[in-house]
């Protein structure tokens, strides 16, 4: 009763995201519950193993719906090995496990999106270890019953056995490993033992639900529970037996978790209304007892039950009558029994003296009236608290209330934006969003999503922040290939804005083309008076989400035009203009679909060929604990945990190799030879032709005319360097693509791998590195073709945009020589 009003079992049941999660809780509690009444004191084999095998079909049940699964696997894995390290091992815990482990396996392996996990990924190998030694322990049981073997020689038998078995599994281990069969952990699982933002996933470092859980959350969620608890699990604890001590190993193991990240709150409902319920009913029932003995006379059970109790205490657990009922003598003719509790018995004969005088009974009767009271108030309390919680939850996050001033409103940007699509869009349109609204998009506007919260194919979701954090230009190029709309969320502190510098770290761990030498994308941001950095400016999402709200914000109608924008400007979409039918059309064919048997419901697509530049780019994310992963990112996992641990530092140390690069071009420019100068002038020299603007004779002259590099055997004629361009300049030069002489000159000095006499060149003509050829081209395309980093890292430094597109489509880094 409690667990059904508890607010954490309310969390993920909330209006309009009604999780996976609210159906797997069930199928969890489920599978423990038969798992415990499988160890049930004198249940039997038969139906330990009927039980175990319920347990095991109710683990399938829960994993064919939350990946949470293997929790549940682990922690029934821990206890049965706990009751082993407890002496508790026999016939009935053999099946039990073996039953469970055996049939939920065997089921679990069905499910596509699992698969063999469960005997690869070192998440889920601990149960099969625990699983493997079960069978080795029972056959020493087996064997130590036939030979009637001596504790000794059963002890040799169980070690000669162990070493064995462990021998035999590091030969396969060696032999197997190193062909990449074992998985690592998970970042999400590793989350769990490092600090939040530091498991160097950036995609799961960039959802705040796996942040540390606040002492407040506890109280919000479990009320006095999280009080309770603890209380309870200390009478578990005088209550041992096979199946209670699982209620001490989730209680560790669900405390420890959630303390680490928030979302796992989830899992301290059930067992924090399983110990808190246990302390409830022994008060209730001892309080009702008094009452009871007070009104009727006699023993309500109360009294009965301490004297019980104390007996069984003080007697160690020996019922009179029963097999313990006569004491043993030690080897000295002691009385164990007597000499070992003789302390319990004295306190309890003074407790019971106490509670039987007239004072005693007073006070019993006082304090069981102060119990009922207690539960009254917990009971009133958590009713109340669990109808707020329950009306917050009720109310959906697509629609929400505002206020302005006294006046109060409804916020349903978002519902209205849905039902918009689902109304206004073709039913095989296909939405590109950030995956946080995958759900919403698909369940509301019942429309296809490029992504959702099924996060565990972590190279798509970097090409969707590829493509949303990138070059406007170049992510239409994307894009056109795989969707027809895109859906912004454009209002509010938590918009794709806000959010879009997780997004562009998330791209890069993948294309690391996308920041170079800076895993944490500091180069993508905004400064503290909110005016965005180039590469946000020029990205994708910037424009789409600021487009006539902002004078920087620009949308070429030729390939995005807008749609639909909300009421109060939360959700804009555009669509995407000459869509590549021929892509679409690739991708919705059944012959390109990969399904893992023919006629099966699971059947992942492909991306178009169109893509094939792209993803060739592209490399498949290894995370910080996989062993298989070799050291080549050992250099990126550092910059990371450095950008994130200190920002500034990381900023700061970019600046000054900004600086660098410049002090490096002023000091080659001072060191050039005397006869590059005019006589007693500190006027640069420059050739005595300059290439105009325009074309031919009739350019125009109103436009900024740029310096050729020093030639050879050329007069010269000094010229002053010109000033720091202004953006209207940049651009004029940027968007005119033309070819010229300047351009050929650029484009042989890159060739030639000529880095010193471009820094001494861009000194003198900063306009020099946005020069493009007829075909869309510029020094930042050559320096990729050329594989010359040192002239990439000169161009972004001055400017120069790395993912803009040229007439074809292509990025710098389509250029990029395959090896």
């Amino acid at each position: 009763m409690i667990a059904a009003v508890l607010p954490a079992s309310l969390m993920r049941s909330m209006a309009g995201a009604y999780d996976n999660e609210a159906v797997a809780v069930f199928a969890m509690c489920l599978s423990f519950y038969f798992w415990c009444r499988s160890l049930r004191a004198g249940g039997g084999v038969v139906a330990a193993g009927l039980f175990g095998a319920l347990s095991g079909l109710a683990y399938f049940y829960l994993v064919a719906t939350w990946g949470g699964y293997i929790f549940a696997l682990n922690l029934v894995g821990l206890h049965a090995a706990a009751l082993v390290v407890m002496g508790r091992f026999t016939t009935q815990v053999y099946v039990a496990y073996s039953l469970f482990y055996a049939v939920g396996t065997a089921l679990a392996v069905q499910v596509p999106v699992v698969g063999w996990t469960p005997l690869k990924s070192l998440e889920q190998i601990a149960p099969c270890g625990v699983f493997l030694a079960y069978q080795l322990l029972q056959y020493c049981e087996v064997k130590r019953k036939e030979q009637n073997m001596s504790r000794e020689t059963a002890w040799k038998l169980r070690k000669t056995v162990f070493l064995g078995a462990a021998a035999a599994g590091v030969v396969v281990v060696v032999l197997i490993a190193p062909s990449g069969y074992f998985g690592p952990l998970s970042s999400r699982v590793r989350g769990l033992f490092v600090p939040h933002t530091r498991t160097g996933n950036p995609l799961v470092d960039s959802v705040a639900e796996h942040q540390k859980t606040q002492n407040r959350v506890y109280f919000q969620y479990l009320y006095h529970l999280c009080t309770l608890a603890p209380v309870g699990f200390v009478t578990v604890m005088f209550h041992l037996g096979d199946a209670p001590s699982f209620l001490l190993v989730y209680g560790a193991a669900a405390y420890y978790f959630s303390a680490k990240m928030n979302r796992l709150v989830l899992l301290t409902g059930p067992i924090g209304a399983v110990l808190g319920g246990i302390l409830i009913g022994r008060v209730f029932s001892w309080s009702v007892g008094q009452i009871w003995s007070l009104l009727f006379g006699g023993g309500g059970g109360g009294d009965d039950a301490d004297k019980a109790e104390a007996e069984a205490a003080a007697t160690g657990g020996k019922q009179k009558g029963g097999g313990g009922g006569k004491r043993k003598k030690g080897r000295r003719g002691a009385d164990v029994s007597k000499t070992s509790f003789s302390g319990f018995v004295a306190l309890r004969d003074s407790i019971q003296s106490a509670g039987s005088s007239p004072g005693g009974l007073t006070a019993k009767r006082t304090l069981s009236a102060v119990g009922l009271l207690f539960i009254y108030q917990f009971s009133t309390g958590l009713d109340r608290m669990s109808r707020e919680v329950s009306r917050g939850l009720s109310s959906p996050q697509v629609v929400f209330k505002g206020r302005r001033g006294n006046e109060e409103f409804i916020v349903d940007d978002y519902l209205d934006a849905y039902k918009w699509v689902k109304n206004n869009t073709p039913e095989d349109s296909r939405i590109l969003s950030w995956w946080d609204y995958g759900y919403q998009i698909n369940g509301v506007a019942n429309r296809t999503t490029l992504a959702d919260g099924n996060t565990w194919n972590h190279e798509h979701i970097a090409l969707l922040g590829k493509i949303l954090t990138g070059n406007i230009d170049a992510s239409y190029a994307i894009a056109r290939h795989l969707a027809d709309y895109v859906l912004v969320w454009a209002g509010g502190g938590g918009d794709d804005v806000a959010k879009s510098p997780h997004l562009a770290r998330i791209a890069n761990s993948v294309y690391r083309d996308h920041c170079p030498d800076d895993p944490t994308c500091q180069m993508f941001g905004r400064d503290r008076n909110g005016n965005p950095t180039k590469m946000m400016q020029d990205s994708l999402l910037y424009n789409l989400h600021s487009y006539q709200i902002r004078p920087d914000a620009q949308v070429d109608p030729e390939k995005f035009r807008e749609v639909y924008k909300s009421k109060f400007g939360k959700v804009r979409i555009y669509e995407i203009v000459n869509v590549a039918k021929e892509s679409k059309e690739w991708v919705a064919d059944p012959a390109n679909k990969l399904c893992d048997v023919p006629g099966s419901w699971y059947c992942p697509g492909q991306y178009p060929p169109a893509l094939k530049g792209v993803l060739e780019r592209k490399k498949d994310f290894a995370q910080l604990e996989d062993f298989n992963r070799g050291k080549g990112d050992d250099e990126y996992q550092k910059q990371y945990f450095e950008g994130l641990e200190n920002p500034r530092k990381v900023q700061r140390k970019q600046k000054e190799q900004i600086g660098s690069v410049l002090s490096s071009a002023a000091a080659a420019v001072e060191g050039r030879e005397k006869p590059d100068r005019d006589a007693g002038s500190d006027q640069f020299v420059a050739p005595k032709s300059t290439i105009p603007s325009g074309d031919g004779d009739g350019a125009d002259e109103s436009k900024p005319k740029m310096n050729l590099p020093n030639k050879d055997n050329e007069q010269s004629t000094p010229i002053q360097p010109r000033p720091k361009p202004t953006q209207e300049e940049i651009d004029d030069v940027y968007n005119r693509w033309e070819n010229s002489e300047f351009a050929t000159l650029t484009w042989q000095m890159i060739k030639d791998g000529e880095v010193e006499k471009l820094e001494n060149w861009y000194k003198i003509e900063p306009l020099a590195p946005f020069v493009r050829s007829e075909d869309g081209r510029g020094p930042m395309w050559w320096a990729f073709e050329n594989k010359n980093q040192a002239i990439v890292k000169l161009l972004i430094n001055q400017g120069v945009s790395h993912d803009d597109a040229d007439k074809h489509g292509k990025v710098p880094a389509d250029l990029l020589p395959s090896d």
